[in-house]
C-alpha cells in the first residue's frame, strides 16, 4: 500500500475505497458509491458557530481570504525549516506522545463526568479530537511507522470515534433542523396541533388572497411542490400549517436516533474492544512504535516530503471539484440531492484535515489559516447535506399529511441551499479572487 493510498481522491461515479479508520471517516465495503460510514468526525462543534442561520454565510470566509495578491491557494506550504536539528522519530514520537496523553486525559474526564451530560460531551469531543490527530499522523507518515501496528490502531480509533460521534451528530442535526424550521416560518416547532389549527383559521380568513412564500420556497424540490395541499393557493400558509407537525416528526425521529446512539456509545465504552484500544494508546503515550529508518533520517528530509504528498493529493482532489460553477452564488448546482455529487466534497474535507494535521506536526507554531477556514466551510457543507438527507428521510414517512410533507420538502430545499452556499464559501477561500469574481 502506498503512503496515503486511501486518501487519493476518486471520481464520484466510481466506488470509493479505503480503510474505515482514516480520520474516523471511512468508506465501507458494500456501501453505495461515495457513501460514508457512520458520522465519526463530527460536528458538530467544529465550525465555531461561524455559519449559523443568523450569520451571513459568506462574509467570514471572504473577508479573511480576499486573495487580492493573486497567489495560488493550492500551493504547498513552506514547511520543514526548523527540523534540521531533529531526527524523524523524535518529531513523530513527541507529537504522538502529546496526542496520546490528551486522549487518555479526555478519557479520564469522561469517566469522571458521571451524570454531567455537558461535561461528558465535551470530554468525548476532546477524545475524538486526539483520536483524529493520531489517526491522521499514522496515515500520513505511515512509511516511518510499524505499518501493521499503525493500521490496526488507526482502524480501531475510527471505530471508537464513530461510536462516540453518532449521539452528538443526531443532537446537532436536530438543533439545526429545528432552527431552520423556525427561521423559515417564524414559528417554533413546539407549537404543535394548536398552532396548526390557528394557521388553518388564518388562511381561511385570508380567503383566496395569495402571499409571497419564503425565499427558499421558490427553489423547493419537486417533491415539496407535489406535496403541497391540493387547491391551496397560499404556499406560505401551507408551510406554516405543516411546520409544527414536521418539527414534531423530526424531533421524534432524531431523538430516537440519539437515544440509540447513546446506548451504543455506552456499550462500546464498556466493551473489551474499547479497553484494547485504550491499552494501545497508553503504549503509544510512552513508546511510539516507529520504523528503524525513522531514527536514522533527519526530520527535515523525511517528514516534509510526506506532508507535501498529503497536500498534493488535496490539491488534486480540489482540482476535480466544479469550483468554476460553485464560485457563482445561486447557481442551483447543489439543489438536487445526489450522494455521488456530495461525495467528492466529503473526500476533500478528509484530505484538508490530513494536510492540516501534517502541517501541525511539522510546524505547530505556524497554523495554516487557509486550511482551517477551508475545513470549516466543508464541515458546514457536510452538516447541511446530512440535515437535508434527514429531512428527505422524514418526508418518506408513510401516511403523513400533505402539509407536513410540503414543509419537509421546503426544509430539504433550504438545507440544499446551505450546501450550495458552503461550496461557494469554500471556493472563495481556496481560489484567488479574480476581477470577474469580485463580490
Amino acid at each position: 500500500m502506498t503512503p496515503g493510498g486511501a486518501g487519493v481522491a476518486q471520481r464520484h461515479d466510481q466506488p470509493t475505497g479505503g480503510p474505515a479508520g482514516l480520520l474516523g471517516i471511512g468508506y465501507e465495503p458494500g456501501r453505495a458509491p461515495g457513501a460514508r460510514s457512520a458520522v465519526v468526525d463530527g460536528p458538530y462543534g467544529g465550525n465555531d458557530g461561524m455559519y449559523g442561520p443568523d450569520n451571513a454565510p459568506y462574509a467570514p470566509l471572504m473577508a479573511s481570504r480576499s486573495g487580492d495578491d493573486g497567489t495560488d491557494r493550492g500551493a504547498a506550504p513552506d514547511i520543514g525549516a526548523d527540523l534540521a536539528s531533529y531526527t524523524a522519530d523524535e518529531v513523530l514520537a513527541d507529537y504522538l506522545h502529546q496526542q496520546s496523553a490528551d486522549f487518555l486525559r479526555s478519557l479520564r474526564l469522561h469517566r469522571e463526568s458521571g451524570s454531567d451530560a455537558e461535561g461528558a460531551g465535551e470530554a468525548a469531543r476532546q477524545l475524538r479530537r486526539a483520536a483524529r490527530r493520531i489517526s491522521a499522523t499514522l496515515h500520513t507518515f505511515r512509511p516511518l511507522t510499524e505499518e501493521a501496528w499503525a493500521d490496526q490502531l488507526r482502524s480501531e480509533l475510527g471505530w471508537l470515534s464513530g461510536a462516540l460521534a453518532r449521539e452528538q451528530a443526531c443532537a446537532a442535526r436536530r438543533e439545526r433542523l429545528m432552527a431552520a424550521l423556525q427561521r423559515l416560518t417564524g414559528r417554533g416547532p413546539e407549537r404543535s396541533d394548536r398552532g396548526d389549527r390557528t394557521g388553518r383559521a388564518e388562511r381561511g380568513k385570508r380567503g383566496d388572497r395569495t402571499t409571497t412564500g419564503p425565499a427558499t420556497g421558490s427553489a423547493a424540490s419537486s417533491a415539496a411542490s407535489s406535496a403541497a395541499p391540493a387547491g391551496d393557493p397560499d404556499p406560505d400558509g401551507a408551510l406554516a400549517a405543516g411546520a409544527a407537525r414536521a418539527g414534531a416528526l423530526l424531533d421524534r425521529q432524531l431523538t430516537l436516533a440519539r437515544t440509540r446512539a447513546h446506548s451504543a456509545a455506552l456499550q462500546a465504552l464498556g466493551s473489551s474492544r474499547f479497553h484494547a484500544v485504550a491499552d494501545s494508546v497508553a503504549v503509544l503515550a510512552s513508546e511510539a512504535p516507529l520504523a528503524r529508518t525513522a531514527a536514522e533520517l533527519p526530520a527535515d528530509e523525511a517528514l516534509p516530503p510526506l506532508a507535501e504528498q498529503a497536500h498534493r493529493r488535496l490539491t488534486e482532489a480540489v482540482a476535480a471539484l466544479p469550483l468554476s460553477r460553485a464560485g457563482y452564488p445561486y447557481n442551483a448546482a447543489a439543489l438536487a440531492a445526489d450522494q455521488r455529487q456530495d461525495a467528492p466534497w466529503h473526500q476533500v474535507r478528509m484530505l484538508v484535515r490530513l494536510s492540516r494535521y501534517a502541517r501541525e506536526l511539522i510546524a505547530p507554531e505556524a497554523g495554516d489559516l487557509l486550511l482551517a477556514e477551508a475545513g470549516r466551510a466543508l464541515e458546514w457543507h457536510r452538516d447541511a447535506a446530512e440535515a437535508a438527507a434527514a429531512a428527505a428521510a422524514a418526508a418518506r414517512t408513510p401516511r403523513i399529511a400533505p402539509a407536513t410533507a410540503y414543509a419537509l420538502g421546503v426544509l430539504h430545499a433550504d438545507q440544499r441551499h446551505e450546501v450550495e452556499a458552503a461550496r461557494f464559501a469554500f471556493g472563495r477561500v481556496w481560489l484567488p479572487r479574480t476581477p470577474d469574481r469580485k463580490s
